[in-house]
This record gives structure tokens, sequence and C-alpha cells, in this order.
């Protein structure tokens, strides 16, 4: 279940106002939500990486990776590319933050998956007959979000699996009679995080506002809040 962003956002200006120590506007609580998300979602990899690095004996460290892979793989996709001036393009799909694999899937065939090789490495590849590319042993280059397949008499049919970035959250609204702020639910983008993820979201949503009103104290109270779930995630 997806973190509500008006939710998170009614939360984050009670604990301001309680005191009255400030407001936090929409279009800041939208770029700060943003790029909290993205934190978050940036350290299920290093999380992952340390966990991987954890004895194999150990079941609880393995629990733990399965937690993280279950928060990462509701962004993983699959699209496939369009060939169009001797390369394959993802057209129209979400930015390719990071590459899985690369498939053909010819219909009616088992799907084969593309040696991912650097350009250098495809010049000394074609140099030897043995292994030189192949339908059947087909590589991929990539350049940026373009893919250079070969052989390239392959021009349909590959796929690529990747994990993209969270969509920018956003709390849409409309004006009232007043000129306050109504939140409205259709104009609005909810957080792609799973709901246990909401408190820390509030935490360093508070921690970036405690910036913006200059309140050291938000920013102390809520750094130390968000450590503190962060150390005992690891213990």
């Amino acid at each position: 279940m997806a973190i509500n962003v008006n939710e998170v956002y009614q939360t984050v200006l009670f604990v301001l106002n309680k005191e009255q120590r400030g407001y936090l506007t929409p279009a800041e609580y939208n770029k700060i939500g943003t790029q909290v998300q993205l934190e978050i979602f940036e350290k299920y990899f290093s999380d992952l990486n340390q966990q991987l690095r954890a004895p194999e004996t150990d079941s609880e460290y393995a629990d733990r990776i399965r937690t993280i892979e279950d928060n990462i793989q509701i962004f993983e996709t699959r699209e496939e590319l369009t060939f169009t001036s001797g390369q394959f393009s993802p057209v129209g799909i979400p930015e390719i933050h990071r590459l899985g694999t690369v498939q053909f899937e010819p219909d009616g065939i088992a799907p084969t998956e593309l040696q991912q090789v650097t350009q250098r490495e495809y010049l000394e590849l074609t140099r030897s007959t043995l292994v030189k590319p192949s339908k059947k042993f087909p590589i991929v280059v990539r350049r940026s979000d373009n893919f250079l397949v070969y052989p390239d008499t392959i021009t349909s049919n590959i796929v690529v699996y990747y994990i993209k970035k969270p969509t920018d959250i956003f709390w849409g609204y409309g004006l009232g009679s007043n000129g306050q702020y109504l939140y409205d639910p259709n104009a609005s983008q909810d957080f792609e995080l799973y709901s246990i993820e909401q408190s820390e979201v509030i935490l360093r949503i508070l921690a970036y506002a405690g910036i913006i009103i200059r309140d050291p104290q938000i920013v102390q109270a809520a750094a130390q809040m968000v450590a503190t779930e962060d150390m005992n995630e690891k213990t």
C-alpha cells in the first residue's frame, strides 16, 4: 500500500504548527517530499549491498534481504525497445534508473539474454570467429539510454528489465473562497513507497522543513529520530 501524500502533509503541518514554529507551502512540500522519497529509494540499494555481505548462515539477515528486495520490486518494470537509426531506444517509458537484463524475445522462441559489454569489449569479440556475436549469443552495448545490439540483423523484439525512479510526489490543490489551499486527490501523486516507510518519510521531511523555517531544534530532533530508526533496522 502506497503512502498517502495528503496524510503525510497534514502530519508535517500539525507538527510544525503545534508550537507555531512555521509553515511549509505546497510547493516546498512537493519538492522536499520528492527528494525524501528518492533518498529512501536509493538507500535500499546500499542497504541491500550491506546485507548481502553478511554471513549466509545468518537467517535474520536473509529475512532483511527479502524485505529490501520487496521494497525494490515495486519499481521493477519491463519494456520493449523501439528500433530506429540502427539502435534500440526507450520511447515514452520512464527513465531507466538501474538496468537489469536485456533480452531478445522473438515470438515462439525462448528468450535469449544479451551479454552486456563495453564498446572496447565488443571490438575484441568481433575479432574472434569463436565468440563473434550471433542470434544465439547476442550482445548489447549501452550508450546512455540507447542500445546497440549485435548482430545487427536483430531489429526487433529487444526487451529491457529495469528499475525506474519513483514518480515525483505531488500534493495537488485548488483555492477556496478565502484563498486557502484545498487538497485535490485527483490532481495528486502519492508516494510510491510502501506504507511501512511513512514514519521515516515524515521525519525526513520535518528535518528539511526545519532548515526552511530556520528552526535547528526541529532539524536536530528529526535527524536524531531518523538515525535511531536506521540503527534499529540494522541491529
